[in-house]
């Protein structure tokens, strides 16, 4: 049985105050939550008073995004192990904006994903096809593309640890959401490819999140599905109440 993940990706929201006021009013609403890890991915700046605000609950704080040296020369960047000696226990590596304002290849996604496995954080590894790749219909397409070069080559023992993220680039901010069917039939493809790279069990023991304008509305379709094992929240994710309700869905 896998275990569901409801995790909530704040980009770049709210300030260290917003933040332990954001966790006053959540925590009550999750304490009695069993059978599914609940992660909150702030901002950088924000990690000290998320993860002051979580101590004593279940609740695990990870980065939005991970260099893959552990120390240098490369500023602006933060490291595996600090983001482990910060609190974090999960990282987001290779989101939708990333790639796209960012210019995030496959290969740096792969290199991300070994240092945070290196270091003990558990990435959550994003993939997803644009909405002319859809059009195309090449969605499957990119997601062996992105498979093969994000995660193809790991250490089976690391990509038990793996969490992969479909989002669907044209459903991120827009307030279009892949169907229930659309999802799963995503996450079948990447279950497949787990299966081919990795075997039957780790195919059947990896998880995976839907992300994309995932919303209290459509949370509990979404997981309904068999092969949804979570969802990766944006927008959503910044109001404590409605967050709640995703995460109880």
């Amino acid at each position: 049985m896998r275990t569901p993940v409801m995790a909530g990706n704040w980009k770049m929201f709210k300030t260290a105050a917003q933040t332990r006021s954001y966790f006053e009013a959540f925590r009550p609403l999750v304490a009695s939550t069993k059978g599914r890890e609940i992660v909150i991915c702030p901002p950088y700046l924000c990690v000290p008073a998320a993860v002051e605000s979580a101590q004593g609950t279940s609740i695990e704080i990870g980065g939005q995004n991970v260099h893959w040296a552990a120390e240098g020369a490369y500023t602006g960047e933060v490291s595996a192990p600090m983001l482990l000696d910060a609190g974090c226990r999960w990282v987001i590596i290779g989101h939708s904006e990333r790639r796209q304002y960012f210019h995030e290849t496959d290969e740096w996604v792969r290199k991300r994903t070994e240092a945070a496995l290196e270091a003990g954080l558990k990435p959550i590894v994003c993939v997803g096809e644009t909405l002319a790749e859809r059009e195309e219909g090449r969605t499957v397409e990119v997601l062996e593309r992105q498979f093969q070069g994000g995660l193809h080559g790991l250490k089976p023992e690391g990509f038990a640890h793996v969490v992969v993220a479909y989002e669907p680039v044209w459903a991120i901010g827009t307030g279009r959401t892949a169907t229930p069917e659309m999802a799963e039939d995503a996450h079948q493809a990447i279950r497949t490819l787990a299966q081919l790279h990795y075997g039957e069990a780790a195919a059947q023991a990896l998880r995976i999140l839907y992300g994309g304008s995932v919303k209290p509305d459509n949370a509990a379709a979404l997981m309904a599905k068999s092969d949804i094992d979570g969802v990766l929240v944006g927008g959503a994710s910044l109001d404590a109440k409605g967050f709640a309700t995703i995460v109880n869905a």
